[in-house]
């Protein structure tokens, strides 16, 4: 069954490269994944013990707000329920902010995200991949390594992370980096969520 392409998105066979700042130089003695926010306590976790938690494999549809949509790349990676099995969270926990490096600050960059989307195998952080003309292999630096945030194909592409580095649980929603610039706080690709609307651009910071 052929895929369904979201309106105004053309397909691509190849992995664009897109990002904010300068592409950060991962160094394992110095890197960590932050578990915070709502949580009953605050868990960091250092490389080594992040590399150690269940792995998945799945085929995940990406596509990009700047209209490019390429389907079936399989990535190797952590579901982001690993990471929710660490940590006890507060009543009422619905909003996620995926956090990653921007311009050497860890948490410089954020892409908000409702809890209830991210429990299946679509939501990754992925370290490998591969595609119809592409064996298994590492992302590069410039595609977000060591670990990079997949979203879901329902999402476009900001809601992932490039150099991710933690997870913030969040009762109410917040913006994001892209969020705070004016696109969408729900950025779904079939309804062409780019851009917000003025109302719910304020209902974002109220």
């Amino acid at each position: 069954m052929k895929k369904q392409l979201p309106p105004g998105q053309f397909e691509t066979d190849k992995w664009p490269i897109l990002h904010e700042g300068d592409v950060y130089e991962f160094d394992e003695k110095t890197w960590t994944f932050r578990l915070f926010g709502e949580v009953k306590k605050e868990v960091i976790l250092p490389y080594e013990q992040v590399m150690k938690l269940p792995k998945t494999i799945s085929s995940i549809d990406m596509h990009c707000v700047t209209t490019w949509s390429k389907f079936d790349t399989t990535f190797e990676g952590i579901a982001f329920r690993e990471f929710l099995r660490l940590v006890e969270l507060e009543p009422d926990v619905k909003y996620v902010k995926i956090y990653g490096y921007l311009n050497k600050n860890p948490l410089g960059y954020s892409a908000n995200l409702p809890l209830e989307a991210l429990m299946g195998d679509d939501a990754l952080f992925v370290y490998r991949w591969k595609d119809a003309q592409n064996d298994w292999q590492d992302i590069s630096p410039k595609h977000g390594y060591p670990l990079r945030f997949i979203p879901p194909a329902s999402f476009y592409l900001w809601k992932g992370a490039k150099w991710a580095t933690g997870i913030c649980f969040m009762k109410k929603d917040e913006p994001g980096y892209w969020e705070q610039r004016g696109y969408s706080m729900t950025a779904n690709p079939f309804k062409e969520e780019r851009f917000a609307s003025p109302s719910e651009w304020l209902r974002s910071f109220f």
